[in-house]
């Protein structure tokens, strides 16, 4: 419980109406979690107004409400600001006792792979021995507690109580996904970051941030703003991320694949199989406190594919070494990672291979590609899941981006579909997408096997696999269920196969089980 007043030093006021100083015992941002003796805030979104609900808020026991309008005939203290949502942040940080100074808390940020690298670095943190949470898009985990997510990063208020619950079971690490709407809608104001992270900025949700600048500007905001003790991690082969050394007042780590003047790089690079083979060169000192890891070299083999993986591992090995630990540590740990689903999965691997792949944006598509075209294989049977409601510049820019690595992937078609029935309404291709990706393709001499259920189409890709050949399941809602159908396909093909064994890269999975 917090005296208003109290809450209200941590926010700029324009005003304060039917003043007092009352006990608060929660705050709520949505109407329907309003108690008794709560705080609500009222916050404009995209698709409602939260002063709507005001009456409902103060039926349900809210005590106090901050506003962007003042609203008439309201009895109960009203606090006006110019932004609700970050006040919402301020308020939330305050009422849990600013949770995050006491928990070392790694941002993550990148167009692509931020949740490959949050796991990874997860892993490593906790083969260390350290008590570690991580926040996400697909969960929020800390000791015993698990909850599924909805957002990537959550609302400030849920954020801050993530954290203050994490002090109390002793969490001293925390790894987090920061999306660029997080940053943009004020959701990880006031989080106290140790360490954070850019690995990569792509072409992607645009439309939220109103322009390819913005996002880039609201992206980078997050090393721009970190502390003069926090650590950045910056990628010298990405150049926005590299535009950054000299624009953050941190302490700066770089890293890099292809440019090798960083503090880490690496060399010796084999990506025969599709899972990294690699050295990691310390090239420059890193000196974190007390500890220093001199110039030497490593090796590092990955459990999980991808070229894309590669820059993962280099975040997560870079944020292993600023929190001090052991280089065998890091080189067990990173071995031990089997990967987060439908990020380049392998679900099977017996005569041919089935790749189950989060193709969202030309970032994600180019990244995917570019691992296959290392590998060795004899043909590839690509079926692609069109994005529904996501736009024509968006799907434009996606089959654009398959047809630049055609040629060199020896692809002369694709299987499309558009998973009619293992999509919601909020997923459906529209006619306008659908002739978009028609035409690209049309126009580039790309034969397209279109089907209207994904079944079909993995059915049809799965027919026509040899040994030896690669069948890459791609797309986002769309494909949810495709390994599922892929794998219970192949179960009908072959009985002789063990269904336990077989599925075993479908447990405790979450896309596609809703």
């Amino acid at each position: 419980m917090k005296k208003l007043c109290s809450l209200l030093k941590h926010i700029d006021i324009i005003e304060f109406q039917n003043e007092k100083d009352i006990d608060i015992r929660g705050i709520a941002y949505h109407s329907g979690k309003v108690e008794d003796g709560f705080l609500f805030v009222a916050i404009k979104g995209y698709k409602t107004d939260g002063h709507k609900y005001i009456a409902e808020a103060i039926k349900n026991g809210a005590v106090a409400l901050v506003v962007e309008d003042i609203q008439p005939d309201i009895n109960v203290p009203q606090i006006q600001v110019e932004d609700s949502r970050k006040a919402l942040a301020f308020l939330s940080d305050a009422f849990y006792n600013h949770p995050t100074q006491d928990i070392k808390v790694i941002g993550i940020t990148a167009t692509n792979g931020k949740t490959s690298t949050s796991f990874m670095t997860y892993t490593i943190l906790e083969k260390a021995g350290f008590k570690t949470g991580i926040i996400g898009t697909i969960m929020t985990k800390f000791g015993n507690y698990i909850e599924p997510s909805i957002l990537t990063t959550p609302e400030s208020l849920d954020l801050q109580r993530f954290f203050s619950q994490m002090r109390e079971q002793k969490i001293s690490h925390a790894v987090m996904e920061v999306s660029s709407s997080a940053l943009e809608l004020h959701r990880v104001a006031n989080v106290d970051f140790d360490i954070v992270t850019l690995n990569n900025i792509g072409r992607e949700h645009i439309d939220l941030h109103g322009s390819f600048e913005q996002y880039v500007n609201v992206k980078t905001s997050l090393i721009r703003n970190a502390k003069e003790s926090a650590w950045a991690v910056l990628n010298l082969d990405c150049p926005y991320s590299r535009s950054l050394i000299d624009e953050t007042r941190a302490n700066v780590v770089t890293y890099g694949v292809k440019d090798k003047s960083g503090h880490i790089y690496v060399k010796d690079l084999d990506l025969s199989t599709g899972r990294a083979r690699f050295k990691v060169v310390i090239n420059k000192p890193v000196q974190v406190g007390s500890m220093e890891y001199k110039p030497q070299e490593f090796n590092i083999n990955l459990s999980v594919p991808g070229y894309h993986s590669v820059y993962n591992s280099l975040v997560a090995i870079s944020v292993g070494l600023l929190c001090g630990i052991k280089i065998p540590v890091i080189q067990y740990a990173i071995n031990s990672y089997k990967g987060v689903e439908r990020r380049f999965q392998i679900i099977y691997d017996r005569g041919f291979k089935i790749i189950d792949d989060h193709f969202a944006n030309p970032g994600n598509i180019n990244v995917t590609l570019e691992t296959l075209s290392m590998m060795d294989y004899n043909n590839l049977h690509l079926v692609y899941a069109i994005r529904g409601n996501r736009g024509v510049t968006t799907n434009r820019e996606n089959a654009e981006t398959m047809v630049k690595w055609a040629k060199k992937l020896n692809l002369s078609e694709i299987i499309a579909t558009l998973s009619r029935s293992n999509v919601t309404e909020k997923d459906r291709v529209t006619d306008d997408e659908l002739e978009v990706f028609m035409e690209v393709m049309n126009k580039n001499n790309i034969k397209v096997h279109l089907y209207d259920e994904l079944k079909d189409a993995i059915s049809y890709a799965l027919s026509k696999t040899a040994k030896d050949d690669v069948v890459l399941l791609a797309g986002c809602q769309g494909m949810d269920y495709g390994a599922k159908i892929a794998l219970e396909e192949l179960s009908r093909l072959r009985p002789d196969i063990d269904k336990r064994e077989l599925f075993e890269a479908l447990e405790n999975r979450i896309a596609g089980t809703m």
